[in-house]
């Protein structure tokens, strides 16, 4: 049995309550202008700010943590 189509984002109501939600950082908010910009358009849309905001979530949870730090607790330092 086929699953149902999921809505598209744009008909989906934002799940996090109105405090819950960030903005974009400058940088993101360029690297989604360059995206539309690439893609033709004048602004960046919805799907090039999720993009935007996707990245950055991805790259916050490959940053490194306490864990990545040397057994005797420097971080590589001779």
């Amino acid at each position: 049995m086929r699953k149902p189509p999921t809505p598209k984002p744009w008909n989906r109501s934002n799940p996090k309550p109105r405090a819950a939600r960030t903005t974009l950082a400058p940088e993101l908010v360029e690297q989604a202008r360059a995206r539309a910009e690439a893609a033709g358009r004048r602004y960046p849309n919805l799907v090039d700010n999720m993009w935007a905001a996707q990245k950055a979530r991805q790259a916050q949870s490959a940053a490194p943590d306490d864990a990545a730090r040397d057994e005797d607790g420097d971080e590589g330092a001779d």
